[in-house]
């Protein structure tokens, strides 16, 4: 199979499960602590894409935008939004030789500032951006961070890629 072909398959299976999450598992995974929210395993596709390839995680990214505007409000929409962003920053940092966690961990202040950041336009006062939101994304990520990596390893164990471009390390 081609690199790009093999891309592709991986990023649509990924963008797949970006969108089922919120469809399929909203209400069932979701944790709310108004006005904060968040589904568990949400971020788990854009963070496995992020070792595919730059665009992949901009794909996921938006796949995952997509099914929290169809599922939920605009505002988590728009925080979902960030994940094209903190996918793309740790594609960039992975294809530069970043060490999974050194990823995920480089790339937990940018998820939580943009979150807290995009909010702040629909109303949220500094307090419920910035310590709701963002300390309560910087602790969802750091969860999904954990699924992410032990399915990482998991998938390397098995003799998967992600990345179509290098052998298994």
């Amino acid at each position: 199979m081609k690199v790009r072909t093999r891309e592709l398959l991986y990023g649509a299976l990924l963008t797949a499960i970006s969108l089922l999450i919120p469809l399929a598992f909203r209400g069932y995974l979701q944790i709310v602590i108004p006005p904060f929210s968040a589904t568990l395993g949400s971020h788990v596709a854009v963070m496995l894409s992020m070792f595919v390839s730059p665009i992949v995680a901009a794909a996921v990214g938006f796949g995952s935008t997509i099914g929290f505007f169809i599922t939920l409000t605009p505002v988590i929409a728009a925080r979902a939004s960030i994940h094209i962003v903190f996918g793309v920053l740790g594609a960039l940092l992975y294809q530069r030789g970043a060490k999974p966690w050194q990823v995920f961990a480089v790339t937990a202040p940018v998820h939580a500032l943009g979150e807290a950041l995009v909010v702040i336009p629909f109303g949220f006062t500094p307090y419920a951006a910035f310590v709701l939101v963002g300390v309560g994304t910087l602790l969802h990520h750091a969860m999904d961070a954990a699924i992410a990596l032990s399915l990482y390893h998991s998938l390397r164990r098995a003799g998967v890629s992600l990345n179509p471009r290098q052998a298994p390390r």
